[in-house]
């Protein structure tokens, strides 16, 4: 019986629960196996947390048992990416640098998802200190691509996506600075949230750029996503259902984002905009002139940050890092306050422009990704070949943090291709409905 459980979405699971036929200790205990005996779970998983998860799981099982749970996920086991500060338990963010430390208290959004009855299995591989969105660590472990053994999984959060597609966590928990959990949800035939900036806490999650990161899930459906943020944050999850894309207004982005989309990704876009407009829904193509400034501001208010807070950890042994990551890293010494201050005026600007443009619509698509994922052995060996697909990687999803925007990868009709949807600022709920209904609609 525990074999379909590797295959279920978190909220099944939660049901099962809550309807007696699944016993928390037994789903902890099967995924725990899975997790110890999987040939890829070294790749996966950085460490698994088995008496955590044994205990927490203990509990949601008594919960269960007099009729107190917390709520739908309670008993539910997910993952946790690597820079999720988890108390007693190593914290390492995928790098060297940080080989060893160990927090003693979980960062909020673990006390609030443990609060809310979520088991936590473990800790998963990321890309190092999260500053790729390709996945590849050769300093700790490069996690499996669902549908290429040679590609990489896409990043940071490659671990907490392969840990769902493989089947070794029903979900995940992830980051997202630039599209960290949308381009290995998307690679891996996933649904990826991305939350606006100061919707979870950061607090105790090892930062990237602090004006950039957010934290989301990982998962099967976007019902997972919509119970997971809920557990998250503490509050009851939206209503989904009903939803329908019928009469719904959507924009598709032709600035910057559909610029040289391959062959897979393309087809699996204009595929789902088909689906879409079948199921009723209005589309229409949208340009955004300013859209292309704030792309080249990327280079400045990134990597100014990023260097900015990881300088001195750098500095003390840079022969402990993956050259790629050290040098994207070490740009950001170049840029001066000056233009790191100008460059944010001038986002702001366009930001409100975004919002002006953008009010009538209930989202903005794009191809999640412009390619697949590349090869893992030529981004080792091939410098041009690793900077240009890592920046085309994120470009996209990279739209959706530079406007401050909630943003959706959803399946699309193709392999390791997904269709993003972009929301309004704040506006998780909406866009998660938004979200079920065109889930259904893409098939």
């Amino acid at each position: 019986m525990s074999g379909i459980w590797f295959n279920m979405t978190a909220a099944e699971l939660g049901r099962g629960i809550g309807e007696g036929r699944i016993n928390p200790v037994s789903l902890a205990e099967a995924f725990l196996d899975q997790i110890a005996k999987h040939p890829q779970s070294g790749r996966i998983y950085a460490r698994a947390s088995e008496a955590r998860a044994r205990a927490e799981a203990a509990a949601a099982a008594e919960r269960a048992r007099t009729g107190f749970r917390k709520g739908p996920l309670d008993g539910v086991p997910i993952s946790w990416k690597d820079n999720f500060d988890s108390a007693g338990i190593a914290t390492e963010a995928g790098s060297a640098l940080l080989r060893g430390r160990t927090p003693d208290r979980d960062a909020e959004a673990l006390e609030m998802a443990t609060l809310s009855g979520l088991v936590c299995l473990g800790k998963t591989h990321m890309s190092e200190l999260a500053f790729s969105g390709l996945g590849l660590n050769p300093v700790t472990a490069t996690p499996p691509c669902l549908n290429d053994e040679r590609a990489v999984p896409g990043g940071s959060s490659s671990g907490a996506a392969a840990s769902v597609a493989f089947g070794l966590a029903p979900a995940a928990i992830g980051s997202d600075t630039g599209g960290s959990v949308r381009i290995p949800a998307a690679w891996n035939d996933l649904v990826g949230l991305k939350t606006t900036l100061g919707r979870v806490s950061a607090r105790g999650v090892l930062p990237l750029c602090e004006r950039f990161d957010t934290v989301g899930p990982l998962a099967r459906s976007v019902e997972d996503c919509a119970l997971l943020l809920a557990a998250l944050e503490g509050r009851r999850a939206p209503d989904l259902t009903g939803s329908t894309v019928a009469g719904m207004r959507f924009a598709v982005l032709e600035t910057v984002a559909l610029d040289d989309v391959r062959e897979a990704p393309l087809k699996g876009f204009e595929d789902g905009l088909k689906s879409l407009t079948r199921a009723r829904a209005r589309v229409e193509r949208v340009a955004l002139p300013e859209l292309k400034e704030a792309m080249t501001l990327s280079g400045v208010l990134f990597t100014a940050e990023a260097w900015g807070i990881w300088r001195d950890t750098i500095e003390a042994a840079p022969d402990r890092m993956f050259a790629p990551i050290l040098e994207r890293f070490r740009s950001g010494a170049a840029i001066s306050a000056a233009d790191y201050v100008a460059a944010w005026r001038r986002l702001e600007e366009i930001r409100a422009i975004w919002r002006d443009r953008m009010a009538g619509y209930d989202a903005v698509l794009t191809p999640t990704a412009p390619i697949l994922p590349p090869d893992a052995e030529r981004l080792m060996t091939d410098n041009a070949y690793y900077v240009q697909e890592n920046l085309l990687a994120l470009r996209n999803t990279r739209i959706g943090n530079l406007m401050g925007l909630p943003a959706l990868s959803l399946r699309s009709s193709q392999p390791s291709c997904g269709i993003q949807f972009l929301g309004a600022a704040m506006g998780e709920e909406r866009l998660l409905r938004v979200g079920a209904a065109a889930e259904r609609a893409l098939g």
